[in-house]
């Protein structure tokens, strides 16, 4: 009995460590989170209960935190739009060359770069007196913009880098993805006189579905969430431009010291995330099964 009862122990005795982790940082703050949404607490003094005051300011009283909303949506849509063909490219362009590994590990390193020290290449870069973008179009006789001082370019700015950044991540799970395919499917398609576009458009594009449901809902949940970036290139502006939510709760919390107030503006785009997430299984999740 002893001994049935210590191999039952065993698997929780190895786990409770995790699970301790688990609880005191990521399920109890969370709850706190959830706690100080329905407060008015600046961390200097006491929370006070408001309900869902601060959730009634944020929906129908602060026309910023709907921008910033709107912000986000094109931000994270935006870098997914642009990322994912291209991921899907390289990962097309890497597979069937010689020396992948040393492809995948260059493409790989804007991913583990320190994110300041991204945004301030590219700022250079995108510099429009001395950055390389305006020079190489001035060699072609046009003239560049301001890109991260204009708001008609600065989101499609940053929503680029933010794309040059995770794509060599997606690229590696497309390649995981196109490894996987079965050989033998593509031996038989060629030797049935099937060319490579037909290949690619009715093999394995339809195989990879499962792959692009995967790296699509990724992809968004990470743009949807993100502000660093943002917060060394152009710091929300210009005129609000890019002030994405996650940069807009960052500052009501940190700057505005409503911790409250920024609480609740987290669980509003955790809410917004789900959705969309939801939606994006909806459409796409039954045809990613019939790629399976």
């Amino acid at each position: 009995m002893r001994l049935f009862y210590s191999r039952r122990a065993a698997p929780w005795l190895l786990l409770a460590p995790a699970i301790a982790f688990g609880v005191v940082f990521y399920a109890a703050p969370i709850v706190v989170s959830l706690y100080l949404s329905f407060t008015d607490w600046n961390p200097l003094g006491a929370p006070r209960w408001r309900g869902i005051g601060n959730y009634q300011y944020l929906l129908t009283a602060d026309p910023l935190f709907w921008r910033s909303l709107l912000n986000t949506l094109v931000f994270a849509a935006g870098s997914t739009a642009i990322g994912i063909p291209a991921a899907l490219a390289l990962a097309l362009a890497v597979t069937s060359s010689r020396g992948r590994a040393a492809w995948r590990a260059i493409f790989w390193l804007p991913a583990i770069t320190n994110v300041v020290a991204v945004g301030y290449v590219w700022q250079y870069v995108l510099d429009p007196t001395y950055g390389i973008v305006n020079r190489a179009l001035a060699a072609l006789g046009v003239s560049g913009p301001d890109w991260l001082s204009e708001p008609a370019t600065a989101m499609l700015s940053v929503a680029c880098v933010m794309a040059w950044m995770t794509v060599g991540h997606n690229m590696l799970l497309f390649s995981a993805g196109i490894e996987a395919i079965d050989t033998a499917v593509l031996e038989a398609a060629r030797s049935d006189g099937t060319s490579r576009s037909q290949m690619l458009r009715l093999i394995v594009l339809p195989m990879l579905r499962p792959t692009m449901l995967f790296v699509l809902i990724t992809t968004l949940i990470s743009g949807m969430g993100y502000f660093a970036l943002i917060l060394v290139m152009t710091e929300g502006g210009p005129d609000d431009s890019t002030m994405v939510t996650a940069l807009y709760m960052y500052r009501m919390a940190f700057e505005a010291l409503r911790m409250g107030r920024a609480s609740a503006v987290a669980f509003i785009l955790l809410g917004v995330t789900v959705l969309l997430s939801l939606l994006q299984f909806r459409l796409l999740g039954r045809d990613a099964e019939a790629g399976v």
